[in-house]
């Protein structure tokens, strides 16, 4: 409680004559820091102002703001300033060459990845950071937030996303801090530039949804949109059943009430099962669940005499779609056109919707959707409620949706909502990434945008009704779908906080103000705007049990680049999120590999296994009989030794803090700008792990840790037990392609008794 007559959010100021000498320079057409230049040929238009002149006061809690202004001599910002106007400008912050690099850059829209070099003509498009290595002074300086490269120029845009939003000028476009640790420069910056914005949060000054330390099962790739009551059940049957408990559930895409463009706009899409072109023109009409959940009456599957399932059937209605959406794309492609290929279309169509429309009767000859043993309850309430009571501990139980409701928002003219369809429009820059086929139908199709004003009354109506059901949790996807449509809404910044806010407002009266995984996020627009009261995130892209762009050399090299994705991310998106990794399938080819990277994640291990595709014997491995998981106190990142290296494609294999991951195999190819499979480079490799390896300080509890005298080393798969000193030399082994190794140090008892 505050002290009387203290505000609750005190304002701090900074005091000027307490600072040291600020650790940058600009002189002389160089930026130089502590006396050696990090960039030359600077533009004299270029502005570099000490953090306390550009931030005054702040409202973070009082030991943050101390903990920043105590060392705010060593950061600052990078400004520029143009003769004329404009709502895109691009300025040179001069230039490098020589010297290595490591940045994030986003190569979908939604996603981003690592990439390294040593030049500034190595920067991709909609690089989000960028962190160098300063040998000469055994530092690294960090420049964030968003830099393209250009002929050894790092050239930095500022973007409003509206004609009607122009400037030409700015104090702080960037912003730059140096340290000696890599890591504990990620955290001072984000902490600094959080006590100057006060528009966001970081994750210490938040806690994190309870399924950080549980397991849990999301039905995506078990369903995809065809997802059902009758199905799920059968699915957290068949943990129970194995005696793994699940701690929550998430019921992904396909429960939500949406109708297609050209349809009844009042009534559900039918027989929706993947995405194709519903991504752009499913448009959500209303804020309770689809048919297929609201027709569920309580106890229907509670009986002991209710009608069997075919596990079987999933399956058969994904393959029939995933066929019929080939079909599909060569008729429309004009590949195949003729009135046979049109008629075996037709009947396709017929078999895919006997398939999906086939009730299930029980022995009275009931559909199981209408019969009811017990209570009048129904719908999505009577669902959970039934879930609960026949599966102890499932305490959580979450929901797909998108940012703006669903992928193509709210329909205009069928809730409250004043909603209005906006034509999509990609920036010069985003729309030089990465093909994405849902980024596509967006462009294509428009967005059902509620207005921005209404922003807090489309989440409370979503999230309300969703509370007073059971639903615990929203899982958020497609979130930068807003940066396409900020034309009329004072440019993506102003329509992102109005967004954020309004999800923040509900999030913390709706769902305790944890129950939410953010998606789809991965841009600095997120991490500075959005994460005010939203505390976990996915830091990787979408699990992919194969190439979707065909894999030559079998499924196995894209998994690899998950890992690298999840281990960068997790450096900068952990200073404000709790790192996410994703689900797996525990009988991938590469399950265990996959295993292996969630076991020392730091965040919730969940699984999307079809159903009867369950390896429990690995899922035992991961977690306890009560649905609780062992848990590093810390989320992973890479190590020191390959932070300016490409541990996917340089033929060099890197230990982790408590990991190794042969994650060789693949690399992005920035002429075709996608992830392309790279045969020569999946081999055996050596991996050294030595006890300096691990960044101990990252966590208070653990520093004492680093100070023992000797370690006991479990390699978890030769199950083999080795002694290791400070001064031992590195622990090599051999690891297979798409395999991996996790050390587990074990100091001695006087060392470890605080952790």
């Amino acid at each position: 409680m505050a002290p009387p007559n203290d505000p609750i959010f005190p304002i701090f100021t900074f005091y000027k004559g307490q600072l040291k000498e600020n650790c940058f320079d600009l002189s002389d057409g160089k930026f130089y820091v502590n006396g050696v230049p990090l960039l030359s040929e600077v533009p004299s238009n270029i502005t570099f102002k000490s953090f306390s002149s550009i931030s005054q006061s702040s409202d973070a809690p009082s030991a943050l703001f101390e903990r920043v202004q105590s060392v705010s001599y060593k950061g600052g910002f990078l400004g520029f300033r143009k003769e004329e106007t404009s709502d895109r400008l691009m300025n040179s912050l001069g230039k490098f060459s020589g010297r290595d690099f490591l940045s994030i850059f986003r190569f979908k829209i939604w996603w981003s990845t690592q990439w390294v070099g040593n030049s500034g003509s190595d920067l991709q498009m909609e690089t989000q950071w960028v962190l160098f290595d300063v040998p000469e002074i055994k530092s690294y300086v960090l420049i964030l937030p968003i830099t393209e490269g250009s002929d050894d120029h790092v050239m930095i845009c500022a973007e409003s996303g509206s004609t009607q939003v122009k400037a030409s000028s700015f104090d702080a476009i960037a912003y730059v801090h140096v340290s000696e640790n890599p890591y504990n420069l990620m955290e001072a910056a984000f902490s600094a530039i959080r006590v100057h914005s006060n528009q966001f949060r970081l994750l210490e000054e938040k806690s994190v949804p309870p399924i950080v330390d549980k397991f849990g099962w999301c039905t995506w790739d078990a369903f995809y949109l065809a997802v059902e009551t009758a199905g799920i059940w059968h699915g957290v049957q068949e943990f129970a059943d194995a005696g793994l408990r699940l701690r929550f559930l998430i019921i992904d895409d396909g429960w939500q009430s949406v109708s297609l463009d050209g349809e009844n706009p009042n009534e559900d899409a039918q027989n929706l099962v993947v995405g194709g072109t519903v991504l752009g023109t499913a448009r959500l009409h209303r804020f309770d669940e689809c048919d297929k959940f609201r027709n569920y009456k309580s106890g229907s599957l509670m009986c002991p005499n209710r009608p069997p399932y075919d596990p079987k059937k999933p399956k058969m209605v994904i393959s029939k779609a995933l066929e019929l959406e080939r079909v599909r794309f060569a008729i429309e492609t004009g590949a195949e056109v003729s009135c046979q290929s049109q008629s075996e279309y037709e009947k396709m169509k017929r078999e895919l919707n006997d398939l999906l429309s086939g009730k299930q009767k029980n022995a009275s000859g009931e559909s199981i959707s209408s019969y009811s043993c017990e209570g009048e309850s129904i719908g999505l309430k009577a669902f959970t409620e039934d879930l609960r009571t026949n599966f102890q501990g499932l305490d959580d139980i979450y929901v797909w949706q998108a940012l703006c409701g669903s992928w193509g928002g709210v329909r205009p003219g069928t809730t409250h909502l004043n909603s209005k369809l906006i034509s999509c429009k990609a920036s010069p820059r985003l729309d030089g990434t990465m093909w994405d086929g849902a980024a596509v139908n967006l462009v294509n199709s428009g967005l059902g945008l509620v207005h921005p004003d209404h922003a807090d009354d489309l989440y409370e109506s979503m999230h309300s009704y969703l509370a007073e059901v059971g639903i615990t949790g929203v899982k958020v996807d497609v979130t930068h779908s807003l940066e396409y449509v900020s034309e009329e809404y004072g440019g993506r910044v102003d329509l992102a906080k109005a967004y954020y806010r309004g999800l923040s407002k509900s999030l913390s009266k709706n769902f305790k103000g944890t129950g939410l995984i953010s998606s789809m996020q991965q841009c600095n627009d997120f991490f500075l705007l959005g994460t005010q009261q939203i505390s976990m995130g996915r830091v990787g892209d979408d699990f992919w049990f194969q190439d979707p762009y065909g894999d030559p050399y079998g499924a196995y090299w894209l998994q690899g680049a998950h890992m690298v994705h999840c281990a960068n991310n997790s450096m900068w998106m952990g200073q404000t999120v709790q790192p996410d990794w994703d689900m797996f399938q525990s009988r991938h080819l590469c399950a265990k590999f996959h295993a292996g990277s969630r076991a020392i994640c730091g965040g919730p291990v969940y699984v999307s296994d079809s159903l009867g595709s369950h390896d429990f014997d690995l899922l035992k491995k991961l977690v306890f009989h009560d649905g609780t998981i062992p848990k590093c106190q810390h989320f992973a990142l890479p190590t020191r030794d390959c932070l300016f290296k490409n541990p996917l494609s340089d033929s060099k294999t890197y230990g982790g803090v408590v990991g190794a991951f042969n994650c060789q195999g693949a690399a992005w190819d920035p002429k075709e700008q996608r992830f392309r499979g790279q045969s020569q480079h999946y081999n055996p490799m050596s991996v050294f792990v030595h006890v300096g390896d691990i960044e101990w300080d990252q966590v208070e509890e653990t520093v004492t840790m680093g100070e023992a005298e000797k370690y006991a080393v479990y390699l978890n798969q030769l199950e083999i037990l080795v002694i290791a000193t400070p001064d031992s030399e590195a622990i090599q082994i051999t690891i297979q392609p798409s395999s991996f190794e996790i050390f587990s140090f074990r100091a001695n008892k006087e060392a470890w008794t605080g952790y």
